[in-house]
């Protein structure tokens, strides 16, 4: 560790360490795809201890985050309608759809909506929720006009670039500037941006990726939880983030180098790995995830790479809808 570090660095480090250690996760299994369960923290009366924050996964990168009783999602996408993606078969011209009775029953309340970009997978049903429950939605200048287009309100919409630390009371959210993954010809699904409110999207193809955030949550007296929306990262930008947790995107081809070492070394190797976005987002919210053949091997990659790496950290195969401590 570099000497010229500051103290509040070491003093976090150390802080992290202890408090993360502490949280028990299980591994046995994981290469063969056993979820890995974090112990709970439950106050005598049943509901969470005052400050408890739980998180839950609704597949692909989506996250519902409960502190105390405030809640904040990131990526929630509930829907999980057929493109045809995973059946080889993939239709851009998907029409747009939401299952409001899923989405509605999940997604009861939101403070804050964090986006990390603005494909389907991502973002189809953050107007729907943020609508409902009245919550700010944060995400690039591409969400905020996105949000524009579907009848949201200036006052809901928060756009960010990355860098920008927001104090919330209780928790913290840092924007961290970050990269979409790229496919096997080193581009991606619906690249572009959104510069100005246009018509209402329709299809799948209306949403592109209009660059990609991750976030940092640092509850009071808690952990700091980072999130990723998808697997190629800015390793610049994440030097002193030192996560205890990082929820981690699934590689979805080799064509960005050195990903997981790149990734580790860059958040300080954190306590916890939380693969993401490894599920067939296409079926029903129901465990087992479904998963792929392909993105199974890319699962137990990313497994054995992380163990490789960063031996000190643990990894937690999430399950949908499971509370989780930590």
């Amino acid at each position: 560790m570099p000497e010229n570090r500051p103290s509040g660095y070491d003093r976090r480090r150390l802080l992290r360490d202890t408090a993360v250690g502490a949280a028990a996760v299980t591994t046995a299994g994981l290469v063969a795809g056993t979820p890995a369960r974090a112990t709970t923290t439950v106050a005598p009366t049943g509901r969470p201890r005052p400050g408890a924050v739980s998180f839950r996964w609704w597949g692909t990168a989506g996250w519902r985050i409960d502190i105390g009783d405030r809640t904040v999602l990131v990526d929630p996408y509930l829907s999980r309608y057929d493109t045809g993606l995973f059946r080889n078969a993939f239709r851009p011209d998907t029409r747009l759809t939401v299952a409001g009775d899923v989405v509605d029953r999940f997604a009861d309340r939101a403070e804050n909506i964090l986006v990390t970009h603005t494909h389907w997978d991502h973002f189809n049903d953050v107007p729907h929720i943020a609508a409902r429950t009245g919550a700010r939605v944060f995400g690039t200048l591409t969400a905020y006009h996105l949000g524009l287009a579907y009848g949201l309100p200036t006052g809901q919409l928060a756009p960010v670039k990355g860098g920008e630390v927001l104090d919330f009371d209780g928790y913290t959210v840092e924007v961290v500037g970050s990269l979409h993954s790229r496919n096997p010809s080193w581009s991606m699904a619906f690249p572009g941006v959104r510069v100005s409110r246009p018509p209402q999207p329709a299809t799948i193809a209306d949403l592109p990726e209009g660059d990609t955030l991750a976030y940092q949550i640092r509850v009071d007296g808690g952990p700091s939880v980072f999130f990723m929306g998808a697997s190629d990262l800015d390793e610049r930008r994440l030097t002193g983030l030192a996560p205890d947790v990082a929820m981690v995107a699934s590689a979805a081809t080799g064509s960005v180098a050195d990903y997981v070492p790149r990734l580790m070394a860059a958040l300080d190797h954190p306590k916890v790995v939380v693969p993401v976005h490894w599920d067939n987002f296409e079926t029903a919210l129901t465990n087992p995830p479904t998963v792929a053949a392909t993105d199974r091997a890319r699962l137990d990659a990313l497994i054995a790479e992380v163990r490789r790496v960063s031996p000190r950290s643990r990894v937690l195969v999430p399950e949908y809808h499971t509370a989780y401590r930590f």
